[in-house]
């Protein structure tokens, strides 16, 4: 492994990791520079769990959504522990499908059909949020080495941070143009209603209890028809 020429690719990809614009055009570039850094790598993706449901993002190939669904519906799988951080462990790693495995013997089994040769899961965390898993596959057994190893941590350890980042980022945006469309709604009843800013905010507010709808879609109404319909 040229761990200098790995380290100046790393260094490339976190900058423009930082460059992306969208939570997803920064988890499709992590997946990207997972197959083109990682050896031995053919595909990759993110598992991400909710309860017991698997969400699958940036998928580079079809291979990464049938793996998971797979998990899903059996309930185990490394990627699908490495979602759970189960007994803290933070890499899960299969090193050739066509052996037995102890610890997911019905996956290995049926994803052996899937055409997986070999496989690895890392975690991705930062100190305050779990944020899924990272995984990476081959198609040939035993493809991935300690080496291998190293660079899927060495990357997914690069990737939690962009992609926590990514994610904070487009928060606070949803949250910049939710205050704008709130306070366009707003100027919108007070002029129509010629009520004053806080009884147009009570209003909406109670619309929203009622209706059982997020105040920021009343706005979006009010804003698209000029008035709070109904």
């Amino acid at each position: 492994m040229d761990w200098e020429g790995f380290a100046e690719r790393m260094a490339t990809m976190a900058r423009d990791l930082l460059a992306q614009e969208s939570v997803e055009a920064t988890l499709e570039r992590i997946t990207e520079a997972a197959v083109d850094l990682v050896e031995g790598c053919d595909a990759a993706g993110i598992l991400v769990l909710h309860g017991r449901h698997v969400e699958t993002l940036a998928p580079t190939d079809g291979l990464v959504v049938r793996s998971d669904r797979l998990q899903e519906r059996l309930g185990e799988g490394p990627c699908f522990d490495a979602a759970r951080r189960l007994g803290g462990e933070r890499v899960f790693r299969i090193k050739d499908f066509t052996q037995s495995e102890e610890y997911w013997p019905d996956y290995v089994g049926q994803a052996r059909g899937l055409g997986i040769g070999s496989m690895m899961g890392f975690l991705l965390y930062t100190e305050h949020e779990n944020l899924g898993a990272l995984n990476v596959y081959s198609r040939r057994p035993a493809a991935f080495t300690k080496a291998s190893e190293t660079a899927g941590w060495l990357l997914a350890s690069h990737a939690a941070v962009a992609f926590s980042s990514a994610r904070t980022a487009d928060q606070l945006q949803q949250a910049v143009e939710t205050r704008h469309t709130i306070g366009e709604a707003m100027g919108i009843l007070m002029e129509r209603l010629k009520i004053t800013e806080d009884d147009a905010f009570a209003l909406m507010r109670r619309v929203s209890q009622e209706r059982n709808v997020k105040l920021r879609d009343i706005a979006r109404q009010i804003c698209e028809s000029g008035g709070i319909d109904g």
